[in-house]
This record gives C-alpha cells, structure tokens and sequence, in this order.
C-alpha cells in the first residue's frame, strides 16, 4: 500500500530556502552561492507563487543527522575541528556560517519530504549534497541531505519504501554509501563517465554517460532507467536531485544538454511518479553554468515544471529534438 500519493487539490508546492544562511566564501571561489537568492527572487517574482509558498526550514540536529552520519563526524564539524585535508576536500572554509547552512539545507530537503507527503510535491530550492559521505564531506557537500531526509522519515514512520533519481550530472557517490546493503532506500545515478567523483562507487543503479552526450541520448537512457529503478525500487516516495549541471554550458558538466532537454529529462522524473501515485520531493543540486543565469533559468523551469504536475493542463509540451 502506497502510504502517500499525489492527490487532487488546490495546486501549491511549498519551498523551502536557506539562501539567508551565507557561507563567507574567499573572492574568486568557485561555488556561485549567489545562485539560491537569485532563484528564490525569480521565482518570488514570476506570478506562480505566492509568499506563502516559501518557507525558511529548520536545521536539521544532531540526532536527525546521525541517522546517516557518524556523531564523531557530526560533532567535529559543529566544532570547527575539521582538518585542513578535510575541509579541502569539502571545498569550503569552516566557519559557524557554513554549519548552520548544512543543517538547513538537510533540514529544508526534510521539511520538503514532509510537505511532499501532505501536497503530493514540494522543493529545496538548494540540496542535493550527494558527495557528502557517512564520516567525512566533499565536493561542496558537507551532510547528504537525501540520505538524512529518508532515514528520517522512515524513523518517523511516515515512509517504508524510498527511491532517490539523482540525475546530478556527477555520481552521488556518498548517497550511494551511505545506503548501500540498505534495501528499504533504492538508489539511482546517471551521470557524466569521465567526471568527478573520478572514483566511482556503486549505486543500486548507475547509469554512465560519455561526454558530449546530447539531449537524444540521455534522454533514452533515462527512460530505460526510470523504468528499472521504479520496477526494483517499489518506492513509497521518491527524492529527485535535479542538477542543473549536464546543460552543455555548464562548467563543470561535459554532458551537452539544452535547456529543452534538461526540461524534458523534468518532466520525465516527475510524470513517471504522477503516474505512479508518489509523493515526490526536489532538491537542486549542482549547476555551474559559465552565464549563472542559464543555471538559475534551469532549477527555475524545474520548479515550475513541479508545480505543473499539480496542474496537469499546464504541463509542458513534449520534447521534440
């Protein structure tokens, strides 16, 4: 028995936001924090949304985390006692700022969870912490806020069953092992062959992809991993990373999608769980684009693409190549 569902009522998607919480970043880094503000404006001031959809989440405690991280882990970060190694491979400086981010950006993927299951969608207009292992963070990942999200709501007894798509285009290496052995949470990648993590770990589904790899191509082979992971996944609820990173200006990306086609890989995740009855919630994960509009315009047609599914007569055209 599906114990959530997507079900007819008043159209809303609540999102969550932590862009007030700001990292103090060196000038010339390479995370474009500046991104999550940008889009919550454009969203704000599209029309679709009202005041009411946005939420500021709480931040995720100590407990909440250590369902997917080891409290040694937990406590060493809340402490400032990080290694320089450590916070080099994070990619961010310690500082009190960006733990109280990484507790509200778990927390905002959780509260998303939460809303999902009472509006069928909801969103974290940040998240997608993928890289972020049991006892240690990378790649601008500091706690795996889908991995906390689950646990979490399977200990509250909201969930049995949960499916992560994570269509970042890098692996979600530490969602991968923080879950694996577990087989109440289904994990699925598809992602760039050649990009970071360059040491791959092993989802319970990874979908690899050559760079240059068009809109076409990937699409194909989402479907045919769409179909698998739902088939052996028999979620309850789905968690869908939205990365804006394979479009094909993208810096870090070496994928080659166009706007229409990051669109349509949207709305591929998220019919297929209308279709299903899931309740679905988004995180954005990555996106890196040299213009850092074109990567705000992608997580924006993401959201809207989610709040679509509400409104099926507003859904948007199918793709044609």
């Amino acid at each position: 028995m599906i114990m959530g569902s997507i079900r007819p009522r008043t159209p809303a998607v609540k999102l969550f936001y932590s862009d007030i919480f700001v990292l103090p970043l060196p000038a010339g880094h390479r995370f474009p924090m500046e991104k999550y503000s940008r889009l919550r404006a454009v969203l704000a001031e599209s029309g679709e949304f009202s005041a009411a959809d946005f939420h500021l989440p709480e931040p995720a405690d100590d407990a909440t985390l250590a369902r997917a991280h080891d409290p040694d882990y937990i406590r060493r970060v809340a402490a400032g006692r990080l290694s320089e190694r450590e916070q080099k491979a994070i990619g961010f400086p310690w500082s009190a700022a960006m733990v109280e981010r990484s507790r509200r950006s778990a927390g905002a993927t959780l509260g998303a969870c939460r809303a999902a299951l009472a509006d069928g969608v909801a969103a974290n207009l940040a998240g997608g912490t993928h890289h972020a292992h049991r006892d240690r963070g990378e790649g601008f990942c500091v706690f795996n806020d889908a991995a906390v999200a689950a646990r979490a709501l399977q200990a509250e007894g909201r969930v049995r069953r949960v499916l992560v798509v994570d269509c970042d285009v890098h692996q979600g290496n530490g969602t991968a092992t923080i879950l694996a052995g577990d087989d109440s949470i289904y994990t699925f990648s598809i992602h760039g062959a050649r990009n970071f993590p360059f040491a791959k770990a092993e989802s319970d589904l990874d979908i690899e992809l050559p760079d240059g790899c068009g809109d076409c191509a990937y699409l194909a082979r989402l479907d045919w991993g769409l179909g698998t992971a739902f088939d052996s996944a028999r979620p309850d609820f789905v968690i869908y990373l939205a990365g804006a990173d394979p479009y094909r200006d993208d810096r870090f990306g070496r994928l080659a999608l166009t706007f229409a086609g990051l669109a349509e890989r949207d709305r591929r995740v998220l019919e297929r769980c209308r279709q299903h009855g899931l309740p679905v919630a988004l995180a954005m994960a990555g996106g890196y684009a040299r213009q850092i509009d074109d990567t705000v315009r992608i997580h924006a047609a993401t959201i809207q693409i989610a709040k679509g599914i509400m409104e099926p007569s507003r859904s948007p055209a199918r793709f044609t190549p």
